[in-house]
């Protein structure tokens, strides 16, 4: 077929993100098709998945976290997501190598010289096997094991170490930003092996197609040519307008460039901002490198037809929406009116469009 544009690539990638139109799925059966969920400050996936499911509300989460089908833990990208539990059980020992990679970094360097990393994380789990514990409280308790030790670190090297899972409150709604107080505990069900192929189907089928590269950025893990090779047989390839190689799965979906595209906010992190190496088919280069914190997907942003226009934020009860460029009228009320559908989910009073950088 001929080369896939890059309108067709931002249509195919909404599509399976759920962004084109919303969709009637569970929050469990779409943060299952993600296959990990970006939640690295607690409220921001509830915004996602309001975007994403039609009538979604805030304690349908809430209930999957309690019931422990959801889990909140470091995965993929050695950052914070939501899976469903059985995900979990294969997605963090596939993960495995990017998640330990923390421990040779200097946050972690001077507090754990000298100790066997896996002989703490076996101290964590047989204290967390009694019941879960706050980070704190796991940390003065290792603090006790390992003498002279910072309890912080130590209780962080435990979460590197161990798959553990964070305790429900944890992943509630409530107040923006990181929470303090997280509780940890053990996973209901034992770890599976790595099970690097089925990341790599279950990838594209949610972000493809993709290169090679894309699921590298998108997982952290290393050295995927070697299974998208091995999987090359069961896959589509596929090109796009530079003769860059495609991977797809063969009968996934492909949308045509000029299907509509609605406006959609997109919460900090969200999966769609950071699922490729290469985001143009989302962001443009020059929005992407405008701000650090909006090239990291760091701060809520905005589409419009399909493509990143602008950012947004929350200040007390107030929405502040912020173009990166100047908007056409049309689109302009476009973005206050979906602005206005989210302000009731977030518990806000008003919208205020603003100007300038973030």
């Amino acid at each position: 077929m001929p080369p896939l544009s890059l309108r067709d690539l931002n249509r195919t990638f909404l599509h399976r993100q759920f962004l084109l139109e919303r969709t009637g799925r569970s929050p469990y059966e779409v943060i299952a098709h993600l296959v990990a969920m970006q939640g690295q400050e607690p409220n921001w996936p509830y915004v996602g998945l309001w975007s994403r499911i039609e009538g979604f509300r805030r304690e349908d989460l809430e209930a999957l976290l309690r019931e422990r089908r959801i889990v909140r833990s470091t995965m993929v990208r050695r950052t914070m997501h939501l899976a469903a539990a059985d995900d979990f059980r294969w997605l963090r020992p596939t993960a495995r190598g990017v998640v330990r990679s923390a421990l040779t970094s200097a946050y972690f360097a001077r507090e754990i010289e000298g100790l066997d990393p896996d002989e703490v994380g076996a101290a964590g789990r047989a204290l967390l096997a009694a019941g879960p514990l706050t980070r704190k409280e796991l940390g003065l308790r290792l603090a006790e094991r390992f003498p002279g030790r910072l309890p912080a670190r130590l209780a962080d090297t435990v979460e590197v170490v161990e798959p553990l899972v964070h305790t429900p409150e944890v992943g509630a709604w409530g107040g923006w930003g990181n929470r303090s107080g997280i509780g940890v505990t053990l996973p209901d069900a034992p770890m599976a092996g790595p099970d690097p192929d089925r990341m790599v189907r279950r990838y594209l089928a949610a972000f493809g197609p993709a290169t090679v590269m894309d699921a590298q950025a998108w997982s952290g893990v290393t050295r995927l040519r070697t299974v998208f090779d091995r999987l090359r047989p069961h896959l589509r390839v596929l090109e796009d307008e530079r003769g860059r190689e495609l991977f797809d799965l063969p009968d996934a979906p492909l949308l045509d460039g000029d299907a509509p595209a609605p406006v959609r906010f997109l919460p900090a992190f969200d999966n769609a901002l950071l699922g490729h190496r290469d985001r143009t088919r989302i962001i443009r280069d020059e929005h992407r490198g405008r701000f650090a914190r909006v090239a990291s997907g760091g701060v809520p942003m905005f589409l419009v037809d399909g493509f990143v226009r602008g950012v947004w934020s929350v200040r007390g009860t107030t929405l502040a929406v912020t173009p990166l460029d100047p908007l056409p009228g049309g689109d302009a009320a476009a973005v206050r009116a979906e602005a206005e559908r989210l302000l009731p989910f977030l518990g806000g009073a008003e919208v205020v469009v603003t100007e300038g950088d973030q």
